[in-house]
């Protein structure tokens, strides 16, 4: 593969598609659109700015906001001036913020809201390096307005007439972004990524998911994950129309608004469909509910066939053209009518429910990445699906599995390194060039990769048995009555498990059966209401093995949350953090456990 910059890819989507459209958000009720030419103009007008505010080559500038058109402006910028950016979920509390500003020695910090600029000026007394802050919108004394460095950016444009020809001659091997990982197992690393990495795996991701102008995609996974990022970049090049989601909660209502073509979200998005599609279906009555099931069973027939490319029977395709004009087409209307392709990232996704979506006209193809590989390493070809992987390795990149099961990596989009951490770089990239990953998985005859769990998260009971945690807890949220569930057990008799209830389903289940409860904490209280979940969670578990088994089931009444520290910012489950807090309620599982018989795994 050759070698290529941002840049470069940058100016030669506005020569190719100039006045088309580039990115859509709302504003005041109503979708604004900028052009690819509008925002090479503002994008040279914010990076003139950066140099006439000093910021070198090299440099590090932070981006602090949610998703909205002036990420994308800044990012650009950064890009043209030679500057590295650094995003920031603007869900970390001021103490993370103040880390990774810290820790990147950041110049410079744009922030989206009032909000955001306060966490910054809370925590600016132990950043030396940083020497100015730019607000999207609002901003207090001492602050830069971004509409006030747009202007000031426009009146250096004379000065300047090489600026395009001196941002496409970055150099490849250039850092391009400095991302700093979730940090599930400590504080987070700066993961350099030069243009190289990024360029390489656009170009490599486009040969295997066709993507044209003729497309609109719906942005809805923040801009500071790289998985969403690259996807930005990837969509801006093929003269894709981006439209930014207003918010999470928002989606379904932008979804018939924008009508999408091409969507990426985490599992956690379809699972929401899927779940939303099943309760209207049990709230529609009797007859409606049958008829759902009815089609869900007959798209599975369907979808078994296709998937292992033979063609149904007679029969089994005329139920199918019958449920999917019963079920399935209402579904796909409510996802706008137009999503030809939905792509799952980030986590695993649950086997039924893509295989649901299979059947509903509404293909999710699964892939695998990581921060470190620029993101993407493997991805399930659209007309070749095998559900239950995360599909093949794009062009460019080589997998292996090591003696323990660790999943190895090489290619042009493995990191140049962890910033400022060279023993964290050394124990993650070996001599011979391979990445590890810290995932443990499997590669089939037809080189498709199934991920088991994280390195990290499996769990070696006393006894010495091997439990990967993930496809367990996975199995048990299929249930309809399970929110979340955490499984622990490392180094412990045997396994337990924390549930969050979908206390939606529990609260419509225990009034049905007249069980009396004014709270969440009351409702789990009741032995009838926990002897449920239990058989849910058992029931979810009939063909596991013995000791994988949790033996004991606790249920939370709430959710696990980034703000208490369970969660990061991408939404996976911190498992030493939650066995940290709920340490108390975990001995008493053990205690009981123990004084039970002691329940050998």
């Amino acid at each position: 593969m050759t070698a290529g910059t941002l840049t470069g890819l940058f100016f030669d989507a506005v020569a190719r598609f100039g006045p088309r459209p580039a990115l859509r958000h709302k504003i005041g009720g109503r979708w604004e659109t900028l052009s690819h030419d509008t925002v090479a103009e503002r994008v040279r007008a914010h990076a003139l700015a950066l140099r006439e505010l000093g910021v070198q080559a090299g440099d590090r500038v932070a981006i602090l906001s949610e998703n909205r058109p002036e990420w994308a402006l800044t990012d650009y910028a950064c890009l043209c001036s030679r500057a590295a950016d650094v995003p920031i979920y603007p869900t970390l509390p001021p103490k993370q913020v103040e880390y990774i500003l810290r820790d990147s020695e950041a110049v410079a910090v744009f922030c989206s809201t009032n909000a955001q600029v306060e966490k910054v000026l809370s925590v600016r007394s132990a950043l030396p390096a940083l020497r100015h802050i730019i607000a999207f919108d609002e901003a207090p004394d001492g602050v830069r307005r971004f509409a006030d460095l747009e202007t000031l950016g426009l009146a250096a444009v004379p000065r300047y007439p090489a600026f395009q020809a001196d941002a496409v001659a970055a150099d490849p091997t250039d850092v391009a972004t400095l991302i700093y990982t979730s940090g599930t197992t400590g504080d987070p690393k700066g993961v350099m990524l030069s243009h190289q990495n990024l360029w390489s795996n656009i170009m490599a991701s486009r040969q295997v998911i066709a993507i044209g102008d003729t497309d609109e995609c719906l942005s809805m996974l923040p801009l500071s994950h790289v998985f969403e990022r690259m996807v930005a970049y990837t969509m801006f090049h093929a003269g894709v129309v981006i439209n930014y989601a207003e918010s999470f909660d928002l989606v379904r209502q932008n979804l018939l608004e924008i009508r999408p073509t091409v969507v990426l979200s985490v599992p956690r998005f379809y699972e929401k469909i899927h779940a939303a599609v099943v309760e209207q279906a049990h709230a529609g009555g009797r007859v409606k509910n049958r008829i759902f099931h009815w089609a869900a069973r007959a798209g599975d027939a369907w979808a078994t066939y296709r998937l292992a490319g033979l063609r149904p029977p007679p029969r089994v395709a005329l139920r199918h053209a019958l449920a999917d004009r019963l079920v399935f087409a209402k579904l796909r209307a409510r996802t706008g009518g137009r999503v030809r392709l939905f792509v799952s990232g980030g986590a695993p996704l649950a086997p039924n429910i893509a295989k649901f979506m299979f059947a509903a006209g509404l293909p999710v193809v699964e892939g695998y990445g990581l921060t470190e590989t620029s993101p993407v390493l493997t991805i399930n070809p659209l007309d070749r699906i095998k559900i239950g992987t995360v599909g093949q390795a794009i062009p460019e990149v080589e997998l292996r599995i090591a003696a323990d099961g660790e999943i190895l990596t090489k290619g042009p989009g493995v990191m140049l390194g962890y910033y400022n951490q060279p023993q964290a770089t050394r124990e993650a990239i070996d001599a011979e060039g391979w990445f590890h990953t810290g995932d443990v998985g499997e590669l089939d005859a037809d080189g498709y990769l199934k991920i088991t769990d994280r390195k990290k998260d499996l769990i070696v009971t006393a006894g010495g048995k091997n439990i990967a945690p993930q496809p367990i807890e996975n199995l048990v949220k299929a249930s309809k009555f399970v929110l979340n569930a955490v499984m622990l057990g490392d180094r412990r008799r045997f396994p337990v498990m924390l549930v969050v209830p979908n206390f939606q389903q529990l609260e419509r289940w225990a009034r049905e059966r007249r069980l009396a409860f004014g709270s969440h904490a009351e409702l789990i209280a009741l032995p009838d209401a926990h002897a449920k979940m239990e058989r849910e969670v058992m029931g979810s578990l009939h063909d596991r093995a013995k000791f994988e088994m949790p033996k004991r089931v606790a249920l939370l009444e709430r959710d696990f949350t980034i703000e208490a520290g369970e969660l990061t910012p991408t939404l996976k489950v911190k498992r030493r953090a939650v066995e940290q807090h709920y340490k108390a309620l975990v001995d008493e599982l053990y205690a009981d456990g123990e004084a039970a018989g002691g329940l050998t795994p």
